[in-house]
């Protein structure tokens, strides 16, 4: 064994002994989370989806968020909504408050996070979501810092997502065959399933660990981007090759007297613009200059593909508008970053794809261990 193989044995050795556990963690939660959205829709139809008639019309914008705000109950203002194209899909109401920022876990950083479902057409609340305590939330923020909070757990995962690449790269320099003949190839391309428990479980680790590399290493790199802000700005640089935040002009609303339902206005306004949009969000306004944040999303489940909208919350009048054709390539790496860790922005293939990924990275914490052990075992017998 070379000197330079020898080093990046061990150092692939030790930092899979530091954060084998925490790479688990995370992979798992990742394969729990990715078809959350299909098993929803499927588990809760009830509440997510109406049966409209062909010539039904919705409501006015501000008679559903007036029937939200009041299922909520007092002291909870709707702080975002989603509205779809999709006839037969009920619109969302969220409202959600932060909690204790000093807080050493996620149950402790957020107040409430709640979602009224309301049938567009009659204005009937289908159901509602308590998200804090939601099963798939819970599991996004075990993958998101481990169920701490945001200041202590991400960079834990952050830096142990950046240990998993350089033992990516370091396992993939062990797994080079070191001659490329017929011999080599099958044990590194091949599990030799008749083989010793021992032998099995070290294909275990190498073959499925080369096949997946590439996924689990854009997979761990866009985790990378949420966790590690230094990271997020090194690939928004690169991609848009400078070093100067991208320019987005805020308006702010002109203090007057109302206009009758403005929000309706705004909100229709945006409709006729958005037509190709899947699906739109409304965000409130904030304070008395704040504006009506309208989005047109393309795309049923991905979010990258965003037009913005603001409009003046006396007047309804649309007073800004930035499409995502607009945007910088670091704008558009950075906005897609969420749905290609998901594997979404490939639809029901690419999910699959992540899925399987992240079942493998799950297992080369638990196969590189039982190697190790092995090992161990065997030096201590001499």
């Amino acid at each position: 064994m070379t000197r330079f193989r020898k080093i990046t044995g061990q150092i692939h050795l030790w930092l899979g002994l530091v954060t084998g556990l925490i790479v688990l963690i995370v992979s798992i939660t990742g394969c729990l989370f990715v078809f959350q959205k299909e098993i929803t829709d499927l588990t809760h139809q009830e509440i997510l989806f109406v049966k409209p008639s062909a010539t039904a019309i919705t409501l006015p914008y501000s008679q559903l968020l007036k029937t939200a705000e009041l299922t909520l109950g007092k002291n909870r203002s709707v702080n975002f909504s989603t509205t779809y194209k999709e006839k037969e899909h009920a619109w969302e109401f969220t409202t959600y408050k932060e909690g204790d920022p000093k807080a050493l876990t996620y149950f402790g950083t957020l107040d409430y996070f709640e979602s009224v479902f309301i049938n567009p057409y009659t204005g009937t609340v289908t159901g509602r979501f308590d998200y804090k305590y939601n099963f798939f939330n819970i599991v996004k923020f075990i993958h998101w810092s481990l169920l701490l909070n945001d200041t202590y757990g991400q960079p834990i995962v952050g830096y142990s997502t950046l240990m998993f690449v350089i033992m990516l790269i370091t396992g993939m320099i062990m797994w080079w065959p070191k001659k490329w003949n017929k011999t080599n190839i099958n044990k590194s391309f091949k599990i030799k399933w008749k083989a010793s428990f021992k032998r099995v479980n070290y294909d275990l680790h190498n073959v499925p660990g080369f096949y997946a590399m590439l996924i689990t290493l854009v997979l761990a790199l866009t985790g990378m981007v949420f966790a590690l802000k230094w990271f997020q700005t090194t690939v928004y640089v690169i991609a848009s090759r400078s070093i100067a935040p991208p320019q987005i002009k805020y308006e702010k609303s002109q203090l007057a007297k109302p206009d009758l339902n403005p929000i309706d206005k705004a909100f229709n306004t945006a409709k006729a613009l958005l037509a190709t949009s899947d699906r739109i969000g409304v965000s409130p306004p904030a304070g008395i200059d704040g504006v009506i944040f309208i989005n047109g999303i393309i795309g049923k489940e991905t979010y990258y593909h965003s037009d913005a909208l603001q409009f003046d919350q006396y007047s309804g009048k649309l007073l800004n508008r930035r499409n995502y054709d607009e945007q910088n390539a670091g704008e558009k790496l950075i906005g897609m970053n969420y749905d290609i860790h998901v594997g979404a922005i490939l639809g029901l293939p690419g999910k699959i794809i992540a899925f399987i990924a992240s079942l493998i990275a799950a297992t080369l914490p638990v196969t590189g261990f039982m190697i190790w052990l092995n090992r161990k075992k065997k030096k201590s017998k001499k």
